[in-house]
């Protein structure tokens, strides 16, 4: 894993443990940021001049600077070790019913335009004899996100993951999110919301399966 400023190795470690857990943090080579700053800061610079601004006025002097961390901070799934994540959090449970988490929210880069999509997944597996931890599957859906990514690709990533970790019977995802690539840019339609899924194993064979798991879907925000 390439050495990581502090602020970045947060999130990543965030991402891959408990909050405050300490254990995996401990020992973590430090970067001097300034040290690594040029070449994002340099292009930056670059794009406020082509765009007629002046990178050197009281306003944009720390612009470069503040896109290099935020660039850095929305790309940290990069670096999450998945070994780390799942933390041995697959466990043995007399349990065949469907497991549904809904509501996750997530914030994200599309990879052509680098400007943000966001929204909330919806995650669900058929047991196979073992379940993963709950805190788990927010935090797969948080590695992937922190990404330059396309939804739909997205989608996949979270439902591969999840079928190859735990060997379930069946897995189904789906993503809605608005793009502000599509509010901001090309048709300027804001408001317009995309829907992706992605279903494996039992959940793309079985009709009554995927019913069920939209069922689930539909019963409200699973925060009230």
């Amino acid at each position: 894993m390439p050495i990581l400023p502090d602020h970045v190795r947060s999130i990543v470690t965030e991402i891959e443990t408990d909050i405050g857990d300490p254990t995996l943090a401990d020992g973590e080579p430090r970067v001097d940021w300034a040290a690594d700053s040029d070449p994002i800061e340099r292009a930056v610079r670059d794009i406020l001049t082509e765009v007629g601004e002046d990178p050197d006025r009281a306003g944009l002097r720390r612009t470069p600077e503040r896109i290099h961390r935020m660039y850095h901070e929305l790309t940290a799934g990069y670096h999450v070790d998945p070994e780390r994540l799942v933390n041995g959090a697959v466990f043995a449970v007399d349990y065949s019913e469907m497991v549904v988490v809904k509501g996750i929210e997530f914030y994200s880069l599309c990879e052509h335009h680098l400007l943000p999509f966001f929204g909330t997944a919806a995650v669900g597996y058929l047991p196979r004899d073992r379940v993963i931890g709950l805190s788990k599957i927010p935090r797969i859906v948080e590695m992937y996100a922190r990404r330059l990514q396309v939804q739909e690709r997205l989608t996949q990533e979270i439902a591969d993951f999840l079928m190859a970790r735990i060997d379930p019977l069946g897995v189904g995802v789906v993503i809605e999110a608005q793009h502000l690539c599509t509010a901001m840019r090309g048709v300027r339609k804001g408001g317009t919301t995309m829907v992706t899924s992605a279903v494996l194993g039992q959940f793309r064979r079985s009709q009554r399966s995927r019913d069920e798991f939209l069922a689930h879907l539909e019963r409200g925000d699973n925060r009230r």
